[in-house]
């Protein structure tokens, strides 16, 4: 027991330290990504953070397991490169046994990500998509970003506002605003137009639902730039009316969908998405099959000789996981063969290399070609 918590103890801290490190970087590439559509108008500033919150779950189904790979390869191979397992083995402490209590350890892990995989993740997708739809209801007086030049309808209009802050009822109310209608957002045969207002904000008709922004203390230019044909207009407020929202339904993909839903689904593509959330728990105990085998080093060797080729391992191991997930939905796969024969594949190898080593797996290779 001492042993089992010391090594557990080695591990885990790997993985938080791992897990920690990609999921920051994942969660700013994507909010990299978020920010460029928020900056473009296509999506509303403050929904930013919850998008992202959805969204970890589904990180974290990849980031873990390949935490929990690198975390035993390299909390062992510090024990071989120190002698630390020299020690332990010549205590009687077996292989097979370092390997009980590394599924012990993974067993752990694995409890956690089958939370996220069957049910944290599909909730999480399912808020974000819904939260994703529901931009199709906002106008760009929502959207817009103070200080940005931003185009709508197609480019039909270009708004600008200089500071964005709260209305009298607490809807968001533009200060100091730019708006250019373009021959394309005007009635045929009528000249571009341009609008400076103090303010602007959104109104909904409450007989016909017309959504329009309404602007407050106008000043209005008509006329073809390079004319001397121009016409100016002040007024106290006015109104553009704005497109009526998308009509949209709701069709959520299948990894949206709760496994309940899932289970006993005649559509193939649910049974490639069920497969897909069984696979990911099944990805824990074969990567640890291969892992302590991998983490043997020799004492010239050094600890991190063996991180690119696990990571090649993993690599392949996640795309072929996927590339069959693929083909099930498509229907080019059988799901009863399914995902089940690549863990079978990876489980062989695991087995080859706890019985051989990953030296005994390269000559088998090699008599191979």
């Amino acid at each position: 027991m001492i042993i089992f918590r010391y090594l557990s103890k080695q591990i885990l801290q790997i993985v938080a330290v791992v897990t920690s490190v990609l999921l920051v970087v994942a969660l700013t590439g994507r909010f990299i990504q978020y920010l460029g559509d928020a900056v473009a108008g296509e999506k509303a500033p403050d929904i930013l953070i919850l998008l992202m919150l959805y969204r970890i779950p589904e990180f974290l189904l990849v980031i873990i397991p390949l935490a929990l790979f690198l975390a035993i390869i390299l909390a062992y191979g510090r024990m071989y490169a120190d002698n630390e397992m020299v020690i332990l083995m010549s205590s009687g402490y077996s292989q097979k046994r370092l390997l009980v209590n590394s599924l012990g350890v993974a067993s752990m892990i694995m409890v956690l990500v089958a939370a996220i995989s069957l049910y944290l993740a599909p909730e999480g997708l399912r808020n974000g998509e819904q939260l994703k739809l529901s931009q199709n209801q906002l106008t760009e007086v929502d959207l817009i970003v103070a200080g940005q030049f931003q185009a709508f309808g197609d480019g039909a209009r270009v708004t600008y506002t200089e500071r964005v802050g709260a209305g009298g009822q607490g809807e968001r109310e533009l200060q100091n605003v730019f708006v250019a209608l373009t021959p394309s957002g005007q009635t045929s045969g009528e000249p571009p137009r341009i609008i400076i207002a103090d303010s602007a904000r959104p109104e909904i008709d409450a007989e016909t639902g017309a959504r329009f922004m309404r602007l407050d203390s106008v000043l209005q230019y008509d006329g073809t730039p390079g004319a001397a044909d121009f016409s100016i207009g002040q007024f106290d407020a006015q109104a553009i009316l704005l497109p009526a929202p998308e009509e949209f339904e709701e069709v959520l993909e299948e990894s949206t969908l709760s496994t309940l839903a899932l289970i006993g689904s005649p559509d193939i593509a649910h049974q490639a998405e069920l497969q897909w959330r069984i696979s990911v728990l099944l990805l824990i105990p074969v990567i640890t099959l291969i892992a302590v085998p991998m983490s043997r080093v020799k004492p010239r060797q050094g600890r991190y000789s063996k991180l690119f080729p696990a990571a090649l391992i993993y690599v392949a191991y996640f795309i072929s996981l996927e590339f069959c997930r693929d083909r099930i939905a498509e229907g080019e796969l059988d799901p009863t063969v399914g995902l089940w024969w690549v863990h079978l594949v990876f489980i062989a190898i695991g087995v080859t290399l706890f019985r051989t080593g990953p030296e005994g797996l390269k000559l088998r290779l090699g008599a191979g070609t």
